[in-house]
């Protein structure tokens, strides 16, 4: 795959990305300022299609006035539209450290626009071509992320856990058979429901996820929190590593603790601040 931008963080670090619109460039200074992983600055949904022209156009001088060691990533628009090539001849412009291209339906999207703005390419699967290509997609993205209100809307099924389920665990398969990083789930919409925000990254992180797309800076904290082990996972963790013999099985509070179980404490203490790991 292509790197991304000089200094740039790979896209394998951005688990909780804040969408921005790309026609509204005094918000980016304010994003950047509520903390997330990474702005996706978005050429796509959140730009009135009469306005993506001049949203594109305006780009080189938002970011120049950006002073942030943040990743910038483009969401550009999606393949067969009238601004897809102009969103690829921008991106290769930019200083981003990544694309993210909507509605990826096969491998060959992605190398066509990893190979035409020389970045790394999160794939975001919203269709049930997407979903059919997935192991392609994998094989040729940096990452996978889940456009579940869109796949929703083209299966016309419920935009529900259990709806949308089987689509959650297909990219985290095809993640981890690609060996990329964990994938990035879809958007809560509700943007001050933070109980339902906690709810939906708790069922994210159950489901293999490692992160969520966000919408608003009032989201990052809650869903930081949320795909965060609690207390008493990193404390089982830490008593589990530090009981472990140098190999074989061994009993802990009554249950049985063998190769799978440390794989998992370890899983939990990479995940939690200022990890150690045995």
């Amino acid at each position: 795959m292509p790197t991304a931008s000089p200094g740039a963080a790979p896209v394998d670090t951005v688990d909780l990305p804040l969408f921005v619109p790309a026609d509204r460039p005094e918000r980016l200074a304010k994003a950047v300022a509520a903390g997330p992983d990474a702005m996706i600055v978005d050429l796509e949904d959140a730009v009135a299609p009469d306005a993506r022209d001049a949203a594109r156009a305006g780009l080189a001088g938002a970011f120049a006035a950006l002073a942030t060691g943040m990743p910038l990533l483009l969401r550009v628009n999606a393949r067969g539209t009238a601004w897809h090539a102009h969103d690829l001849a921008a991106a290769a412009a930019l200083p981003l450290a990544g694309v993210v291209l909507p509605k990826a339906e096969s491998g060959n999207d992605i190398l066509r626009v990893a190979g035409e703005t020389g970045l790394p390419v999160i794939a975001l699967i919203e269709t049930a071509r997407g979903i059919a290509a997935l192991d392609e997609i994998a094989a040729a993205a940096a990452r996978l992320a889940f456009g579940s209100i869109d796949y929703a809307a083209d299966l016309a099924i419920g935009h529900t856990r259990t709806a949308l389920a089987d689509a959650r665990a297909r990219l985290t398969l095809a993640s981890r058979l690609a060996g990329l990083p964990a994938p990035i789930d879809g958007v809560t919409a509700s943007v001050h429901d933070t109980d339902l925000l906690a709810a939906d990254c708790a069922h994210a992180r159950e489901m293999g996820f490692a992160g969520k797309l966000l919408i608003h800076p009032a989201q990052i904290a809650p869903a930081r929190a949320a795909f965060r082990p609690s207390d008493g996972e990193i404390d089982w963790a830490r008593r589990v590593l530090e009981a472990a013999p140098e190999k074989g099985a061994f009993m802990l509070d009554g249950a049985m603790v063998d190769a799978p179980v440390l794989a998992r404490a370890r899983q939990i203490l990479a995940r939690a601040p200022q990890a150690e790991t045995a």
